[in-house]
Parts: structure tokens; C-alpha cells; sequence
């Protein structure tokens, strides 16, 4: 069988604090979305979402691409570029236009949309969305294209996301930098949740956490759209400083030790399963040595390190139930989805359901074909999910031209337009 034919390139890069990761994904003539390559680097100069070493940051990017470019063979040029620091704010702005009973036509759309575009008032910041998420007729009844249909009132939401302008500048240099062009800075709570919920949990209202390394993003949905944000400067970068801190361990030892040992819940035999562990000057723990306060011979128990986790879990659990509170996310029949790399660790759902007291899932990637394995987790949602945002060329009121205001201020008035196609309507 042949294969599919890709139309369209689509290059995704998700610049976090711990890691820098690429993708390359084809769309095919059937529509659907093929991963063609990828890459990963270590993220050397972003701390807590924001860029603190350009150049670091730049190079990581750079190689980063390339690696992507060799698996996929092929240069790429045009990227979409995710953003996930803490000075992100969601709001929702209604616009509502008297139709005085008439059929609905697309300059009535437009100028709507129009008055939108204009009301946003952005208070010092950067707009980084505006899109149209649900019109209303009669501002009670959600429709998806009112072209055509009958009204007395016809009003839209538009989601607006504002960002702080100096770190999206930053940015959007260092990508640049690398010799690339960059399509759109995406809010990565936007990409994450096109990866990880069905439209069915965006209408029905769900919270997703994403526990990135350095920044944990608490998102709510409901109605089909982002309705709430909310960012901690918390993330699973400080659980791995917590241990290597608590033992007197390097970091990279103790990140090691956290993915191979940790767990969010404890268990009886934690007591007794002993872990060796290294000084920080040496690979190799020093015989009779202590390596830190719950240590004792250059080893520790299980029970000790999931102790030091479950304790910054709790703080972090305790901000996301707040901002859940905050953001008035009801319990009931409401769910949690947990994602970002900090969701990968061992009973972190079953501990998140206890301290939320919510149902909880682990939310992965999906919607494209060919993911390698090493990707599939839930670390890299938002870099899948800035690939299917690319995808979908979505609706953003920023690009909209003034056409239709120009075409109505040059002609006849709107309500003269309407009497007239009524009149040859009726005659």
C-alpha cells in the first residue's frame, strides 16, 4: 500500500524549564495529523516558564530542531512555539449586537466579531488569543454558525488570553534566533488541553493540572472554552530539589532517583527497601559516610524519599485546590486531569484524588498517528497538542482585517441594506 501523501509540514517546540522538545508532524491527504520526527535537549536556560539565559536558551532550541529535522529528513522553517510562564491571565468577552428579528448574514457576523476586537481592553498586556469560542441567539441559545438563521439578538464569546509583553518578546528572540520563523506563540494550557480532553469533558466543565518542572498550570474548562487560569510557581523540578537537598545528593542523582524510586503514596515495605545513594563530590557513596539526615551508610530508606515527595505534593495540592476553589469549580460531578512530566510519577493519581478530593485521570497525548513511545507520556501533551493547534488553524481575532467596517462605512447604512432585501424579498 502506498503511503499517504503529506500536504502540510506543521513543526511544534515546547520550551519548558527542564527540557526543550521538537516536533515534526506531516498532515496527509486523509486528513490525518503523521509525527515525522522529533527531538529533546535539555533546557538550560528557562526557569519557572520565563527565559533567563538567552543564548542557552537558543542553542538548546537549536539543536533541538536539528535533531527533529535528521529523523524527519527534512529543513524546516515556519514553528509554533508554546508558553507556559506564570503571567498568563484567561478572561471571556461577550459582545452583543440588536438584530431586530432579520436573518443573520456573514457582514453581520463580521462586524460582530469586529465590536469584539475592538472592546478587548488588553490593560497593559499583550493579547496572545482572541477567539471566538460560542455565538448566542437571543442570548440564550449556543449555536455553532448562525449564518443564515433568524435573531433578535446575536451575541458571541470571545476567549481572550493576555500575556506580559517583555517575556513573550524573549521568546519569541531566542526562537528566532535559532533561524526560525515563528507562526504563533500558543498558551501551552490551550495546546495541552487540545491534546488531552475530548470535546465531550470541555462542554461538561473539567480542571486540568499540568505539573510542569518548574510551573504547575491549573486550567478550567467548561462550555466548550477555557474559562479559568491560574499558574503556580511550583513544579516537579522542586520535588527533585527537595531530595537531592534533604540527602545531600546532586540533582542529577536525585532526579534519578525520584523516576526510579519515587511514588506519591506510601507503602508498608517502603520501611524496609533500602536505596544506595552517592555523596554529592563522587558517583560512589564514601564507605561509613553519611549522605544526609535521613541517611545513614550512603542509603535510605524508600519511606524517607517518598516522605520528602508526598511533602511537597501536599503544598502543591493545597495551591491547586485553592485555585480550583478560586476559579468556583464545583466537586461534583466535575473531574481533574493530570498531565505535564510531574504526571508521571508513580500513585499520583491516586494521590491527587485524595488530597482533591475529585476523580482524577492522567491525561496523554492524542490525535496523532506515529508517536514514538519515548513521547507518548504525559509530559509531552502540550508539545502534541501545539502540533494539532497547528493543525486546526484556528479563528483568531488578532489577524481579522477591517474589511467589514470599511465596506459598511463606504455604503449604504446596515438597516437601509436590510429594508432593501426584504422589499425584493417580499416582491
Amino acid at each position: 500500500m502506498a503511503q499517504p501523501k503529506v500536504e502540510k509540514l506543521i513543526t511544534a517546540i515546547d520550551i519548558g524549564s527542564w527540557k526543550v522538545s521538537a516536533l515534526i508532524a506531516g498532515r496527509t491527504d486523509t486528513g490525518e495529523l503523521a509525527i515525522l520526527g522529533t527531538g529533546q535537549r535539555e533546557s538550560r536556560g528557562v526557569r519557572r516558564g520565563f527565559i533567563a539565559d538567552m543564548e542557552r536558551t537558543e542553542l538548546a532550541v537549536r539543536e533541538t530542531v536539528e535533531q527533529a529535522e535528521r529523523v524527519a529528513g527534512t529543513n524546516i522553517e515556519d514553528v509554533w512555539v508554546s508558553f507556559s510562564g506564570g503571567s498568563l491571565v484567561s478572561d471571556v468577552v461577550t459582545v452583543e449586537r440588536d438584530m431586530g428579528g432579520y436573518r443573520v448574514e456573514q457582514p453581520d457576523i463580521d462586524d460582530l466579531l469586529t465590536t469584539g476586537q475592538q472592546g478587548i481592553d488588553p490593560d497593559g498586556r499583550i493579547v496572545l488569543h482572541a477567539q471566538p469560542t460560542c455565538f448566542t441567539i437571543n442570548g440564550k441559545v449556543p449555536v455553532k454558525k448562525p449564518l443564515g438563521m433568524h435573531a433578535d439578538l446575536l451575541g458571541v464569546d470571545i476567549h481572550v488570553v493576555l500575556a506580559d509583553g517583555a517575556p513573550l518578546a524573549n521568546l519569541d528572540l531566542c526562537v528566532r534566533g535559532a533561524y526560525l520563523n515563528v507562526n504563533s506563540i500558543v498558551a501551552a494550557p490551550i495546546a495541552t488541553g487540545l491534546a488531552c480532553l475530548s470535546e465531550e469533558e470541555r462542554d461538561l466543565g473539567v480542571a486540568l493540572v499540568e505539573i510542569g518542572a518548574g510551573v504547575t498550570n491549573v486550567s478550567l474548562y467548561a462550555g466548550g472554552m477555557l474559562v479559568g487560569l491560574h499558574s503556580i510557581p511550583f513544579g516537579a523540578s522542586d520535588i527533585t530539589d527537595d531530595i537531592a537537598s534533604a540527602f545531600g545528593i546532586r540533582r542529577s542523582q536525585a532526579e534519578r532517583i525520584k523516576c526510579f524510586y519515587g511514588s506519591a503514596m506510601q507503602n508498608p515495605r517502603d520501611f524496609r527497601e533500602m536505596i544506595e545513594i552517592a555523596p554529592p563530590h563522587g558517583e560512589v557513596a564514601v564507605p561509613g559516610q553519611a549522605a544526609g539526615p535521613n541517611a545513614e551508610g550512603g542509603k535510605i530508606t524508600r519511606a524517607a524519599l517518598v516522605g520528602v515527595i508526598c511533602e511537597r505534593l501536599n503544598q502543591i495540592m493545597t495551591e491547586v485546590n485553592a485555585a480550583l476553589a478560586g476559579m468556583g469549580f464545583n466537586s461534583t460531578g466535575r473531574q481533574v486531569v493530570l498531565t505535564g512530566g510531574g504526571a508521571e510519577m508513580k500513585g499520583i493519581a491516586d494521590y491527587a484524588q485524595g488530597a482533591l478530593g475529585r476523580a482524577v485521570r492522567i491525561g496523554r497525548p492524542r490525535g496523532l498517528s506515529a508517536m514514538p513511545e519515548a513521547h507518548s507520556g504525559p509530559a509531552f501533551a502540550t508539545l502534541a497538542g501545539l502540533a494539532l493547534y497547528g493543525a486546526s488553524n484556528p479563528v483568531d481575532l488578532r489577524t481579522m482585517a477591517p474589511a467589514p467596517q470599511t465596506v459598511h462605512r463606504l455604503g449604504a447604512p446596515l438597516w437601509w441594506q436590510r429594508m432593501m432585501r426584504a422589499m425584493r424579498t417580499n416582491y
